[in-house]
């Protein structure tokens, strides 16, 4: 299983956006996500956190909050565990993005946003102003989702 991460970084009621549009045989082609990646071996997820931030978009993270751990199992790939985080202070100019097109989108637009089914699923409950540390299972087939289990703790 590896390991991912994934952010929506604040600010004025925004969420900072990626619209992945340039990357070919990208799994989330034309989707809008958080910015995130891969952990190298050895990486903690904040470490991951933090490089990835930083090279998706310049920003270094200076108040971030660690909100859910995402099991994604795909009858297609790779399983994924993904750690979701808030960030609401940063340092740095924005920079342009080899994934996609970066955009500060209103948090009541977000939703309206094509993203996967269980993106949704999350960004309603981050969206919500759940504060709740929560645990979200994704069981997809392509691009369907099929199961979704969550625990708030």
């Amino acid at each position: 299983m590896k390991l991912t991460t994934l952010c929506y970084i604040e600010k004025d009621n925004k969420y900072l956006m990626l619209h992945r549009v340039k990357k070919e045989n990208d799994i989330n082609h034309n989707k809008w996500i958080g910015v995130g990646g891969h952990a190298y071996d050895g990486e903690s997820p904040e470490e991951c956190l933090l490089r990835e931030v930083r090279e998706e978009t310049g920003l270094t993270l200076t108040s971030y909050r660690f909100r859910s751990l995402i099991t994604f199992i795909y009858n297609q790939c790779e399983s994924e565990a993904m750690c979701l985080f808030t960030a609401d202070a940063f340092e740095g100019e924005l920079c342009e993005c080899n994934e996609g097109v970066l955009e500060w989108i209103d948090k009541e637009k977000v939703p309206e946003l094509p993203t996967w089914e269980g993106d949704a699923v999350f960004l309603d409950l981050l969206l919500s102003n759940e504060e709740r540390f929560f645990t979200l299972k994704l069981v997809y087939e392509g691009d369907k989702l099929l199961e979704k289990e969550i625990r708030f703790y």
